[in-house]
């Protein structure tokens, strides 16, 4: 990713905020950081939002588990990155060091909250705020054994909102809003939606080839269901001859997918390209017909908006996060079924003249969508539980 650069107005709005509230030195509380092998969506929105924030003047320290490769501490981007201890010890070794001091001073805290919480409100007496991007739900089963699950669910349904529900949370968009809401009983009140932004390297290229070809991207695991989407284009490659489909990410699926794709003899025009380089991935949106995401849940669906500003529409799950991601009909289409994802994706591979007006809309869709925009919002919540705080105190 290229380097996030902060406008001058965004420097000037976030420093008065800063300013305003007393806040110089802010900790994140994170369970990876964007240079661990799983990182995905989340990391990729801490790190931009980190580095604008640093930008504009702020001390940002995140502390998160250790790497495997990595150095404990990095200087990134303008902030600092801590990482100690595993997957699970990092949570309480966490609070140890935050409530020693070792991390320094801080007078502000960001809690992202990724499956397990750091349970702030239960020893954090400053400002701060909490970052959910989406009710994990169903991901619970799909990633643990059956006990850890069962216990994972209960912790995010019913143990953790009664603790943080006086907390102020940030959320990506107005679908996942109304499942923290309706799901977790949160106040709506409590909760702000702050859209990510997307990288301007994402923006449209030359002519497409006129190979139909789709393009999904993320990490190989249960939750993004990257089976059901094999599954989906060998069945629509009997209809569609010359259908390409590229999977772009790593995991612990991968495996089972090649073998998926091997028994099928689809070698030759399914690919996983793993990992690859920015030019690479950009280069891939530019020329595909449609970027898919078939995910059981979704914070937002930052795939579908990169791809979105290259110029290239979308087929997705219809999901929270997704539905606002996605406008459906005028950037892309939602389907739910097998069926409506098959007849959907054949349309937008088939049909020219509707592909052309799903690309004109992701376009401008694109274009709302800044990193700039969403440090200041993410921040805003921040000043505004400060100066909460100092009004109660006074």
């Amino acid at each position: 990713m290229t380097e996030p650069a902060a406008s001058e107005q965004a420097v000037k709005a976030i420093g008065d905020l800063a300013a305003e509230a007393g806040i110089e030195h802010v900790h994140m509380l994170a369970w990876r950081d964007l240079d661990d092998v799983e990182a995905g969506g989340s990391e990729l929105h801490a790190h931009n939002v980190a580095a604008i924030w640093a930008q504009s003047g702020l001390q940002v320290t995140m502390r998160t588990s250790f790497a495997p490769g990595r150095p404990e501490r990095r200087v990134r981007s303008g902030y600092t990155v801590i990482r100690k201890a595993g997957r699970y010890l990092v949570f309480p070794r966490t609070v140890v060091s935050e409530l020693t001091g070792r991390l320094g001073p801080s007078d502000a805290l960001v809690e992202i909250w990724n499956g397990m919480p750091f349970f702030t409100p239960l020893w954090c007496r400053g400002p701060r705020s909490v970052w959910l991007h989406h009710v994990h739900g169903p991901m619970w089963q799909m990633m643990l054994p059956p006990r850890l699950a069962a216990l994972g669910t209960t912790l995010e349904e019913r143990i953790a909102p009664a603790l943080y529900r006086r907390s102020n949370i940030v959320t990506l968009s107005e679908s996942s809003k109304t499942e923290l809401v309706d799901e977790l009983g949160f106040s709506a009140g409590r909760v702000s939606v702050v859209p990510p932004g997307i990288d301007p390297m994402f923006r449209p290229g030359p002519t497409r080839e006129a190979v139909p070809r789709l393009v999904a991207v993320g990490r190989l695991v249960p939750v993004k269901d990257f089976a059901r989407l094999v599954r989906l284009a060998i069945d629509l490659r009997e209809r569609v001859p010359d259908l390409e489909l590229v999977v772009v990410g790593e995991g612990y699926e991968r495996d089972a997918l090649e073998a998926q794709v091997s028994d099928a003899g689809a070698e030759h025009w399914i690919r996983l390209a793993g990992r690859v380089s920015d030019v690479e991935l950009v280069e891939l949106y530019q020329r595909a017909s449609a970027v898919v995401s078939v995910s059981v849940r979704e914070g937002w669906g930052m795939t579908v908006t990169e791809a979105a500003a290259c110029g290239t529409p979308a087929v997705a799950t219809r999901i929270a996060g997704h539905t606002d991601a996605v406008r459906d009909g005028q950037t892309g289409i939602l389907a739910t079924t097998d069926d409506e994802l098959s007849s959907a994706l054949e349309a937008i591979v088939t049909d020219g003249a509707l592909r052309h007006r799903l690309a004109a809309g992701a376009l401008e869709r694109a274009a709302e969508l800044t990193w700039d925009a969403t440090a200041i919002g993410t921040f805003a919540v921040l000043a505004r539980d400060a100066a909460r705080r100092r009004a109660r105190s006074t």
